[in-house]
């Protein structure tokens, strides 16, 4: 485990379930958050930031499907372990659909979980340190882990807010960035606020990148942004 506790939102209808396997995992050294319902679980994580969430499939008010929808809907990168007293193939199949990490039907171990935990938490560490990488982006070169903005020999040390998005914007080049992912990403809370704040920093970017005709960050209405640019991703 890291200094920082990874935090998990655990949505169980079942009050005894959830309260053992919330304990069981603060026993492991994990920040477990609790929701007894797809709407509370749909709250909590529009509220907060998750490194992981485990959701109930049988759930009221939402299901674990509807609410895996939601949250992929506001971040498309966070893990999702489903849990089910279903085995049927097509419950399956619907939850690796929506992005599902794992699967456990129930009943399981609280081994088991904590297992797969681990191991999806190793595969998203890993994940994050390939990802620091040199973007070459028409006439720029960005480099994420320098924070370094470079055009023609000169270069231009970004703040860390600006480099965070440049790089968010670069990994998803010619795709759209969705708004509330960014938001989530780097401010953590997606509130009016930070939105405004997002605005700003997309405003700096563009004047930084004014330079090359080539490279430009256009608004898609009603979903976020998009980096246009040649672009050329270096290990």
């Amino acid at each position: 485990m890291t200094d920082e506790k990874v935090k998990i939102l655990l949505c169980e209808d079942d009050e005894n379930l959830g309260m053992l396997l919330r304990e069981y995992l603060i026993t492991k050294g994990y920040d477990a958050d609790l929701q007894p319902d797809g709407e509370a679980g749909y709250k909590a994580f529009s509220r907060n930031k998750y490194d992981l969430c485990v959701l109930d499939v049988m759930m009221p008010k939402k299901d674990g499907f509807a609410l895996a929808a939601d949250i992929r809907s506001m971040n498309t990168e966070v893990p999702i372990v489903f849990l089910t007293a279903k085995s049927m193939k097509e419950d399956i199949l619907q939850g690796f659909k929506l992005g599902a990490d794992d699967y456990l039907s129930k009943p399981f171990s609280m081994e088991e979980l904590l297992y797969r935990i681990e191991s999806i938490m190793r595969r998203v560490k890993g994940k994050k340190a390939k990802d620091i990488v040199i973007y070459q982006l028409g006439k720029f070169t960005f480099d994420a882990q320098k924070q370094l903005l470079v055009y023609d020999d000169e270069s231009k040390k970004l703040t860390t807010k600006e480099s965070e998005l440049l790089n968010l914007l670069a990994a998803n080049a010619n795709n759209i960035l969705e708004r509330n992912f960014a938001l989530k990403t780097i401010w953590v809370d997606d509130n009016y606020f930070n939105a405004r704040s997002m605005d700003v920093y997309i405003t700096k970017l563009r004047k930084l990148i004014k330079s090359d005709p080539n490279v430009g960050i256009i608004n898609i209405h009603g979903k976020g942004y998009k980096l246009i640019a040649p672009v050329v991703k270096e290990d």
